[in-house]
């Protein structure tokens, strides 16, 4: 299986052919309920995350939410 390289918010990673973007996730140590996701330029609304696939080239900025007072 061929790998692939994605852009998250400026770093180059790189993972296998056919992650998902939860996978990712998971592999960069991602709490997907804390999270928002710019996807190749738009919002990715939280309802496609299960269904998208990483694909080589892809940019993604992913915004942590943090809580606090």
């Amino acid at each position: 299986m061929n790998n692939f390289r994605v852009r998250v918010n400026g770093n180059e990673v790189e993972g296998l052919a056919g992650m998902g973007l939860l996978q990712l996730f998971a592999q960069l140590g991602m709490n997907p309920k804390l999270v928002a996701i710019e996807y190749n330029g738009e919002i990715l609304h939280r309802q496609f995350w299960a269904e998208t696939v990483i694909v080589d080239g892809d940019v993604l900025e992913v915004v942590t939410i943090v809580g606090g007072g």
